[in-house]
């Protein structure tokens, strides 16, 4: 049987920041429905609550090293959704208030790479791939190589770094090249930065292959615009570049079964999606009448589209007999504009500046336009979940967006939502408004709505793609 460990930085329902955790939370548990023998690794939080740690048992205690420091490494371990999870403990670098953005994160994060090459044998587990994601990992790749693939138990293990998001890489003081990570000098060039040393970029260079997460990113991110400055590492190492689309949960993302929606209902019966939109607004203090709901259920930053949205809003709110729906966080300016904007709308805006698993699943439910403007976009998990539910997704066409959604053509019927191409204001303005214009046709609506209902994005052929490269790699 295939061993996989799966090294992350968070996972649900432990730790979430992002759509990593998802992703950490739903493949390896549909890799081990196909056969593979999927566990994953992360760190031990403060912050992971009780109803979870007290679950854990505590299956080894030692040290590692990191230079001079000789710091305690504990494992713990239990299991979830049938999927071995595996804790690296150390209270000094784990128990705080927040999961990244602190000073000592090269050596919070360089202790987590050293200490999981150094307990394999302690939890009796040496895979046959180690699958590492985003930049907090990206040193297991280097230090494999370095110190541990000459060993005669770690010989042979395969690495897969995958590019969530590169734009955060953990760029870091030259000094924890050798300071923390005890390197020679040899490996620097792989790491090195701008006079600083660049964790993501070890992944990239020193890993067999690299995925990321959809087709379209990977091509994406072979140039200058969306590379981040690690283009042409990533031409360099384009024939080990391979793109693999997210999927979902679709035990957790069923309008079928859901008990977080008002109404249950199905792609074989999507009558209740109306209900759940008469109860979306009255839970929102709208007007309970049949008029498009637009929503977006996002992080509030730039990178999100946003300025095309602060761009056209106000021509779309007073054109058209509409209501917007916001769930989210994130930037001052933002939060601020969509409480304004709320403020000036009563009637057709309601601006919900939290994150509220509860109230997102059921703007899912009810809403008819999900809107996903993006500057760049790897995957989008947004666009996922509200096709399951019906949700047409009006999207820009980029990364993951364009992967996974289809333009509605009007001579044909297909499609599952719509599409913009140019980073444009008006463009994103015009193609609401085609949708919009399709809204009162009932028997185009519906088919459509039939056809986004339709799609599969369950991890089923994506967890194929990944068997089929760790396959291919250790023949």
């Amino acid at each position: 049987m295939l061993k996989v460990l799966y090294v992350t930085s968070e996972a649900v329902p432990f730790a979430k920041t992002g759509g990593l955790a998802d992703v950490a939370g739903s493949l390896p548990k549909e890799l081990r429905a196909k056969g593979i023998d999927a566990r994953v690794i992360m760190p031990k939080y403060g912050k992971i609550k009780e109803e979870h740690t007290s679950r854990m048992e505590l299956i080894f205690e030692g040290t590692t090293h990191l230079g001079w420091r000789r710091p305690y490494v504990g494992v713990l371990t239990c299991e979830q959704d049938g999927v071995p999870f595996y804790f690296i403990d150390n209270e000094q670098y784990f128990k705080r208030d927040a999961f990244y953005g602190y000073d000592d994160d090269a050596e919070r994060f360089g202790f987590f790479c050293r200490a999981i090459l150094d307990i394999l044998p302690q939890i009796d587990f040496i895979p046959d791939v180690i699958q590492l994601n985003d930049w907090h990992t990206g040193p297991i790749s280097v230090l494999y190589r370095s110190d541990y693939a000459w060993q005669d138990l770690y010989r042979g293990i395969k690495t897969v770094f995958t590019i969530h998001n590169l734009k955060y890489q953990g760029v870091f003081a030259r000094d924890a090249f050798t300071d923390i990570l005890e390197l020679d000098w040899k490996w620097y060039d792989g790491m090195s930065f701008f006079d600083s040393v660049n964790y993501m970029k070890a992944g990239l260079v020193y890993s067999d292959y690299i995925t990321t997460v959809s087709r379209t990113y990977a091509h994406e991110i072979q140039n200058a615009y969306y590379g981040e400055q690690l283009d042409g590492i990533l031409r360099m190492r384009h024939d080990r570049l391979v793109g693999i689309v997210n999927g979902i949960d679709y035990t957790v993302y069923d309008p079928a079964t859901d008990k977080r929606i008002f109404t249950n209902y199905s792609v074989d019966d999507i009558a209740g999606k109306r209900e759940n939109k008469q109860k979306l607004q009255e839970l929102c203090g709208l007007p309970q009448k049949n008029v498009p709901i637009l929503a977006m259920v996002t992080r509030l930053v730039e990178a999100k589209g946003l300025d095309l949205v602060q761009h056209i809003i106000d021509e779309l709110l007073s054109m058209e007999d509409i209501q917007l729906v916001i769930v989210g966080t994130g930037d001052k300016k933002y939060e601020d504009f969509f409480r304004a904007l709320a403020w000036k709308y009563p009637q057709k805006v309601s601006a919900n500046i939290l994150f509220d698993e509860t109230l997102a699943h059921r703007v899912y439910a009810g809403a008819d336009l999900f809107l996903m403007p993006s500057q760049y976009e790897p995957c989008g998990i947004g666009q996922l979940i509200a096709l399951r539910y019906g949700t047409l997704p009006v999207v820009r066409k980029t990364g993951g967006l364009n992967d996974t959604i289809t333009p509605y053509n009007k001579y044909t019927g297909e499609g599952n939502g719509f599409e913009f191409g140019n980073f444009n204001a008006h463009d994103l303005l015009y193609t609401i408004k085609w949708a919009l214009g399709l809204y009162g046709d009932e028997s185009v609506w519906q088919n459509l709505v039939k056809n986004a209902m339709s799609c599969d994005y369950s991890w089923n052929y994506s967890a194929e793609e990944y068997i089929d490269l760790y396959t291919m790699m250790t023949k």
